[in-house]
């Protein structure tokens, strides 16, 4: 069943209510539904969570969080959803939105040399910039649709499951 995996596999609210960068949160963190393994909260928190990891900014665990409150979704669920990019697969992923967004603008994809400097980043800016940030945005709406729509099937699918069980169990007795 996918509560009792999701239960297993998402930190415990403790250690996000101590976490140093959600306490800016304090109260808003009661909330008994934001930490609630629901088939409402769950389908919602894989969205938060699948945009919150596109979204290219250090600290996305807080924007994730955020946007958990707001939306009312479970909260543990959304801010271990964003561990998918990580120092292994962000080059990738955002390699890959930066070529999406150089399509979708109709610009040919330029070759660079990244480093971790301002002026490189003041440089470019105008030109990597507005396809790097279109295609994050894409994949980040995409994938939160399909995180969506798929735990939503699998939990309906789940209950499915447990009914038929249940009935199939009355009917051998």
């Amino acid at each position: 069943m996918p509560k009792k995996l999701l239960k297993r596999l998402t930190p415990k609210p403790e250690t996000l209510r101590d976490h140093k960068y959600l306490r800016i949160f304090g109260g808003l963190l009661n909330n008994p539904n934001i930490w609630a393994l629901s088939r409402r909260s769950t389908p919602g928190a894989f969205a938060v969570g699948m945009f919150a990891a596109w979204v290219p900014m250090p600290f996305q665990m807080v924007l994730a969080a955020a946007l958990a409150i707001v939306f009312n979704v479970n909260l543990p669920v959304a801010v271990a959803l964003v561990w998918i990019t990580n120092p292994i697969t962000m080059p990738p992923m955002f390699y890959l939105a930066y070529r999406l967004g150089a399509k979708i603008l109709s610009v040919p994809p330029q070759h660079f040399h990244f480093e971790l400097s301002w002026s490189w980043l003041e440089s470019s800016f105008t030109t990597i910039a507005p396809p790097f940030l279109l295609g994050c945005f894409v994949i980040g709406c995409f994938s939160a649709a399909l995180g969506y729509f798929i735990v939503q099937g699998a939990w309906k699918y789940s209950i499915y499951r447990h009914w038929k069980k249940k009935r199939q169990h009355r009917i051998n007795k």
